[in-house]
């Protein structure tokens, strides 16, 4: 085979967090207190800003696994499947769906690559028409997380997971392409021969240009499923429908004067 395209998801894909787009479902569903809506609603504002530095997003991590410990799988993967279309759909950004698009197009494999669980990122990428995942997989016991990682997504092991699906896969890396927005996946970027950073701030911007990398900027989140505007009411029907309508007005303004007179 030849090249395949490697992307992130938050804030490169989407323009949100996906490990904490799904608090308020979780916490519908029982599985999350008030406290740790408002904790992830904070830790997702500073990483929108882009404030979110290498030591808060790994205490956020480390705050995520010892919060879903002891959280059912299967009631996990269905609020995700359930409530996808609510908190993710609308997030994903244009630009990255015509990206997705044109690699399909020239023949390359698409993976998602995020530091996001599996049970979250890969509903995401199959909505996307994604080929493959890479994501953060927590250690499970008897269908329940036990706070544990198995696999962390995130910084070099970003990298060596994309040289891994190279040589399982046959991708030529010095022909693939990879797309991120943050400065934690240098690795990454570093690993094929096609990078390009998406909306960086100004230290990836500026490391994007010395390295030659592509500067992209993605503007326009859009929903992806169409929404069909209401079927069209034939003349006979909607003339009716104003007629009824006028009947109406007419007999409650008379039963008003009505109640007037003495």
């Amino acid at each position: 085979m030849g090249g395949a395209a490697f992307f992130d998801l938050d804030k490169t894909i989407i323009a949100t967090s996906s490990a904490t787009a799904f608090s308020r479902p979780f916490y519908a569903g029982g599985l999350i207190t008030r406290r740790d809506v408002l904790r992830t609603a904070y830790a997702q504002f500073l990483f929108l800003l882009g404030r979110a530095d290498a030591d808060q997003t790994e205490r956020l991590r480390a705050h995520l696994s010892a919060m879903v410990a002891g959280w059912d799988v299967a009631q996990v993967s269905s609020i995700v499947s359930e409530t996808l279309h609510l908190h993710i759909e609308p997030t994903v950004y244009a630009e990255a769906v015509a990206l997705i698009d044109e690699h399909h197009a020239a023949g390359r494999d698409v993976v998602v690559v995020s530091a996001s669980g599996a049970e979250v990122v890969e509903p995401i990428a199959a909505l996307l028409g994604a080929d493959r995942v890479v994501a953060t997989r927590m250690e499970v016991v008897d269908g329940r997380y036990t706070g544990g990682i198995a696999f962390y997504a995130y910084g070099p092991n970003k990298a060596a997971a994309v040289r891994r699906l190279a040589e399982e896969h046959g991708y030529d890396l010095a022909a693939s392409y990879a797309y991120s927005d943050s400065v934690t996946d240098v690795p990454m970027l570093e690993a094929v021969g096609n990078a390009a950073v998406v909306n960086p701030d100004r230290s990836l911007r500026r490391l994007a240009v010395e390295r030659g990398w592509d500067v992209l900027t993605f503007a326009r989140p859009v929903a992806l499923r169409p929404t069909f505007p209401p079927p069209r009411r034939s003349v006979p029907v909607a003339l009716l429908a104003a007629l009824a309508t006028a009947v109406v007005v007419l007999a409650v303004r008379r039963a008003r004067r009505r109640r007037r007179r003495p």
